[in-house]
Order: structure tokens, then C-alpha cells, then sequence
């Protein structure tokens, strides 16, 4: 008899960094459960399911708890252990704190933070209960800035890093990895559905979403605590953050994330 292959969860899997990361575990050998808002995880779970891997598209709004719960049920329906979760799924809007609708603010804090909590409750009380399994969950090199006309954003990733970094020291004792992803600006949907066309960063040359999938899985495989995952340009920046005061990172990025700012 064959082992049987192991299952990995994937959020925010129906295009971008996710959609890479879902196809970084199929192409290793796991079986998915992919999760999005809306129908294109229908789609994105056919291209998977082209390498013949088993792949389950569920499709759910993270930002509520049912939304989280009915995914974990879907997990759990399977009736296989968990192997991995990418926790990806995020949201980003720019402009001016003072001008951006609330109900815009409180959805990125709903699903970057919130859902992610909930999810990652229900991942890792099964892991660590079996004592074995692997979690990244998407960070942002922007975590490491005050994000200047992208205040929420960035605060929310900087939830993110601040809660992987002491799963990792908590879990540190158990068979159980947490990784955070750190990547840069990535060409993805993120800037159209963030309003930030006209800005700096969002016209700007992105890294390519593969590569920071294939090096934000190869870093979860080897149960890494975290990775700045892109080019060497978002790698550079990153580690002038580690040194820059933050009055001067805010000023930075204000340049790149400020509404007109790409004329």
C-alpha cells in the first residue's frame, strides 16, 4: 500500500500568492482544500487538479465566523489529518485614513486579523493535539513600516508578524511550525482592489508571485521562523527597515503609497 498524501489547506487561493502557494504544495504532493470569497476558486481548483492532485474549492467569506467555521468543516469532512494551512487571505485599501470609509477599514481588520486568529485557533489546536504540522501565515515585509495612506494596512500585518513570531516561541517544544511570509510589493490583484493605481508603489515594478510563493513554501518546509520572500530589491529594503527609525519609514513610504504619486 501507497502512503497516503497529505493534505494542506490554502486561504486566498483563487489568484496571486496564493494561488502559487497552492500550486508549490500540489506540485510537492498534497492534497488541497482551497479556500476564496468568491466563484474563481472553482476555477483555480480545476488548473490544480490538472497535476492530479485532489483538490476540494470551498468558498467562503473569511471575514465572518461562519465563514471560518464553515471552512474548518470542510477541512474536517475530509477525515484526514492536516498536514499544512497557508493562512493567505488578506485585503488592503489605500488613501487617507480620515477619507476611507469605515466599513473599508473594519473589513481589512476582519479578514487580515480577525479571521485569521479564528482560523489559526482551529489549525493549531488540532496540530498541536497530534503533535505534528506546518502554518505560514502571510505577513508583509509592510509590517514593518507605519504605513503612511495604508495606516490599517500595515498595522494589520503588523498584528500578523507580531502573532506568528510568538506562536513560534510558544509552540517551540512541539513537532508544530509556525512561519510568517514577508513579501514586498507583488504583482498580484492587490493594488486594483486597494485603489492604489495612481500611487507610486502600485504602478511601480512588483515581484513575480511564484517566487515568492516557491520561497515562502521552501522556508515552511524547512520550519523556518519567517522569510522576506521576492527579489533582491525587496530583500534590501527589508533589512534597511530592521535599521531606520520609524518617523523616517513613514515619511518613505508616504512617497510610495500616497495618492498620486505615480505622476
Amino acid at each position: 500500500m501507497t502512503e497516503p498524501r497529505p493534505l494542506a489547506l490554502v486561504t486566498g487561493a483563487s489568484s496571486g500568492i496564493g494561488f502559487e502557494l497552492a500550486r508549490q504544495f500540489a506540485e510537492a504532493g498534497f492534497d488541497l482544500v482551497v479556500n476564496a470569497e468568491d466563484t474563481t476558486i472553482d476555477t483555480a481548483a480545476a488548473k490544480l487538479r490538472s497535476s492530479g492532485t485532489a483538490v476540494s474549492g470551498f468558498q467562503a467569506d473569511l471575514r465572518s465566523a461562519a465563514g471560518v467555521e464553515g471552512l474548518w468543516a470542510a477541512v474536517q469532512a475530509t477525515g484526514r489529518p492536516l498536514a499544512a494551512a497557508a493562512l493567505n487571505a488578506g485585503v488592503g485599501q489605500g488613501g487617507p485614513f480620515v477619507e476611507i470609509p469605515i466599513e473599508k477599514e473594519l473589513e481589512i481588520i476582519d479578514l487580515n486579523v480577525t479571521s485569521t486568529v479564528r482560523l489559526a485557533k482551529l489549525v493549531l489546536q488540532d496540530m498541536v493535539a497530534r503533535n505534528e504540522g506546518r502554518v505560514l501565515i502571510t505577513s508583509s515585509i509592510a509590517s514593518t513600516m507605519p504605513g503612511s495612506f495604508q495606516a490599517v494596512y500595515n498595522a494589520s500585518k503588523s498584528f500578523l508578524q507580531s502573532f506568528a513570531e510568538a506562536l513560534v516561541e510558544e509552540l517551540k517544544d512541539t513537532d508544530v511550525t509556525v512561519t510568517s511570509l514577508m513579501p514586498g510589493p507583488t504583482d498580484t490583484e492587490f493594488f486594483d482592489r486597494a485603489e492604489m493605481g495612481d500611487t507610486r508603489v502600485g504602478a511601480g515594478k512588483k515581484d513575480d508571485p511564484a517566487q515568492v510563493a516557491e520561497q515562502g513554501f521552501a522556508a515552511l518546509m524547512k520550519g523556518e521562523d519567517k522569510v522576506v520572500a521576492g527579489s533582491v530589491k525587496t530583500k534590501v529594503q527589508a533589512a534597511a527597515n530592521d535599521v531606520l527609525p520609524d518617523r523616517l519609514k513613514a515619511k518613505a513610504h508616504r512617497q510610495m503609497a500616497e495618492p498620486g504619486s505615480a505622476e
